[in-house]
C-alpha cells in the first residue's frame, strides 16, 4: 500500500494530524554546537535574545551539516559563500578560524544576521524585524529594501513582513518564493527547538 493512502487511513483513524513542524523535533537531539549558537547569539544580540532562532536558521541552511556545500559555493553550518566570509573575517577580528570549522562558520553567519537586523531602524514587531533579517540573508538585503519600495507604493505598511511578502515577487520574480518558504521554514523549526 502506498505511504500516503497508509497516512491517510491513519490520520482517518487517529482523528489527528501530525503537528506542523514535528520533523524537526529531530534537532533537538542534536547539541554538538548549542553551544555556539548560544555564545555568538549573546555576543551579538544580547542576553535576552532567543539562540534557537539561529539554530533553526542553521537547520533550514545545512541541516547542521558542518561539511554541507552549495550549488553556488555556500559552506558550512551557516552556508556562507566564502567570498562573504571573509569579507566578515576582514570587519570582525574576532572571527579567526576558517568558513568551515562549524564554530567560525556559526559566528560569522549570526554576526552577518546582526548586520542586517540592526538595518531595519522603523518601529515594527520584533517577530517582522527577526523575518526581515531572515529575508536578509536569503534573498539580500538590497532585494529587500525594493521589495519594501514595492509594497509602500501599493499603499502597504512597508514595516511589515506581510507586505515583503506581496512586493518580494515583483522583484525578485520566481526566487521569491524560495525566500518566504525560507523564513516560514526557520520559524517552523524554531516553534519545535527547545
Amino acid at each position: 500500500m502506498p505511504t500516503a493512502i497508509m497516512l491517510a487511513l491513519l490520520l482517518s483513524q487517529t482523528g489527528s494530524e501530525p503537528e506542523p513542524g514535528a520533523d524537526y523535533a529531530r534537532y533537538n537531539r542534536f547539541t554538538k554546537f548549542d553551544q555556539y549558537f548560544s555564545k555568538y547569539s549573546k555576543r551579538y544580540f544580547g542576553v535576552g535574545f532567543d539562540w534557537r532562532y539561529f539554530k533553526a536558521q542553521a537547520v533550514a541552511e545545512s541541516n547542521l551539516r558542518p561539511a554541507a556545500t552549495s550549488r553556488a559555493g555556500a559552506v558550512g553550518v551557516m552556508q556562507i559563500m566564502p567570498r562573504t566570509y571573509e569579507e566578515i573575517r576582514n570587519k570582525n577580528p574576532g572571527i579567526t578560524g576558517s568558513a568551515e570549522q562549524p564554530r567560525w562558520n556559526i559566528a560569522a553567519g549570526i554576526w552577518y544576521d546582526r548586520q542586517s537586523f540592526v538595518v531595519w531602524t522603523e518601529r515594527r514587531p520584533l517577530l517582522d524585524k527577526i523575518k526581515f533579517m531572515f529575508g536578509s540573508y536569503n534573498a539580500g538585503r538590497a532585494s529587500i529594501l525594493q521589495a519594501q519600495r514595492v509594497a509602500v507604493g501599493d499603499g502597504l505598511n512597508g514595516t511589515l513582513w506581510s507586505a515583503i511578502e506581496q512586493g518580494l515577487p515583483r522583484v525578485t520574480g520566481r526566487n521569491s518564493g524560495e525566500t518566504l518558504r525560507y523564513v516560514d521554514r526557520i520559524l517552523d523549526i524554531k516553534q519545535v527547538l527547545r
